[in-house]
């Protein structure tokens, strides 16, 4: 166990995996704090059967709701994780035997992406990477509604740890295109508030370069029929966001 690592996740409706999440991580820390946006299929009842600390709040988006659990965190050092993201034993190894003395490190982790229980070895989802350990005071999550990130001041030193964490990114296709919808049109709103535009060429060639350039450039195609559902789904991820996009643009849409 590290005591000074504390683990925040943030969730919605993850009962089918929150519970594998948390187990991951209880001999890591006796510090796991879960950000619940509203679930209303019994998620929250698994996180507190799990000894987790339970926060509930409404959607600010991924930035705002994981700084809700970073602040209410024990510790200055942060794991964060998504529901969806469970850490593997040789992960957890390197974590608990870590040092933690220098507050101007952070951690970088790879990943390992699923889609259902396949794992997606080639295209988009390959050799993917984050920063996901940090102390909070040399750093912290931004205010982004979607597609959030850390930031850090410039005197940071960053170590690749030992281990993976396993993203299972949807659990079938039905999840994978209501996720793929969601966030197509928040990022679509967040482009339109960064005043970004998309033209008529660019809905229609950014979708086929998405899908050459993953299905066949970063190999797709060697994760079979798994990696060609992925790469037509970001194809059409990519569509669907600057369709959404150029809505906006032209003001057919509601949102400003």
């Amino acid at each position: 166990m590290n005591n000074q690592i504390s683990v925040v996740i943030i969730c919605r409706n993850e009962a089918p995996i929150i519970g594998k999440t948390i187990t991951a991580v209880k001999d890591l820390t006796n510090d796991i704090v879960v950000v619940d946006s509203g679930s209303t299929d019994g998620t929250q009842s698994i996180v507190t059967a799990l000894g987790a600390r339970l926060i509930e709040t409404g959607w600010e988006g991924y930035g705002p709701n994981k700084n809700k659990g970073v602040a209410a965190a024990a510790n200055d050092w942060i794991l964060s994780i998504d529901a969806d993201e469970i850490v593997d034993r040789e992960l957890a190894h390197t974590l608990a035997n870590l040092p933690l003395t220098d507050a101007s490190v952070i951690y970088m982790i790879r990943f390992r992406a699923f889609l259902g229980d396949r794992m997606i070895r080639y295209g988009e989802w390959s050799n993917d990477r984050h920063i996901r350990l940090y102390n909070r005071k040399h750093g912290g999550w931004n205010q982004a509604a979607v597609h959030e990130g850390l930031v850090f001041p410039a005197n940071t030193r960053t170590i690749t740890l030992k281990g993976y964490i396993h993203h299972y990114t949807s659990r079938n296709l039905e999840d994978f295109a209501a996720k793929t919808v969601n966030y197509a049109m928040l990022n679509a709103q967040k482009y339109h508030q960064q005043g970004k535009r998309a033209g008529w060429l660019k809905c229609r060639l950014a979708p086929a370069f998405s899908f050459i350039k993953n299905y066949l450039f970063r190999l797709g195609f060697l994760d079979g029929e798994a990696g060609y559902t992925v790469a037509r789904m970001n194809a059409w991820y990519t569509w669907l966001k600057y369709a959404r996009l150029r809505e906006l643009n032209k003001g057919n849409g509601q949102s400003s």
